[in-house]
């Protein structure tokens, strides 16, 4: 694997930049969908989500792609989120360039369900930093 893995809950896991190569690999592991929150040519390195497309369907893995800027998460991109973790085979591995934009855009999905604490541990233990205003939408949260 090129990039680390980061299981969050049974069902949900992050990690940055994956590449047509470390598909097999997370379909060895029980992965069965992945959640692309990378626009395609945000940098001259990354492959194409076509080319990871067809990886994943050679995998028998499921795919979404919601393509979100970084640090720009808009709530239909939070909808769309939500409603892939509702619809797409678990476990699901969401990914993009870090994991950043993508356990942000889990932890948006999840605000209404879990408080503000639980979300903030759940990213520390993966090694990632919620921002402020992710946390101010979860249940019992400081305005």
């Amino acid at each position: 694997m090129s990039t680390p893995v980061h299981r969050l809950t049974p069902a949900f896991g992050v990690a940055g930049q994956l590449d047509a190569d470390d598909i097999a690999a997370l379909a060895a592991q029980g992965w069965r969908s992945l959640l692309c929150n990378r626009p395609d040519g945000e940098t001259a390195d990354q492959p194409a989500s076509a080319e990871l497309v067809q990886a994943a369907a050679a995998h028998g893995l499921a795919w979404r792609h919601i393509p979100v800027v970084s640090g720009q998460w808009r709530d239909a991109d939070v909808a769309a989120f939500a409603e892939a973790l509702r619809t797409l085979p678990a476990p699901v591995l969401a990914f993009c360039r870090t994991g950043t934009r993508s356990i942000h855009l889990w932890a948006l999905a999840m605000a209404g369900t879990r408080d503000a604490e639980s979300l903030q541990r759940i990213a520390a233990d993966a090694g990632y930093v919620l921002h402020p205003a992710v946390l101010r939408r979860a249940p019992g949260a400081s305005p």
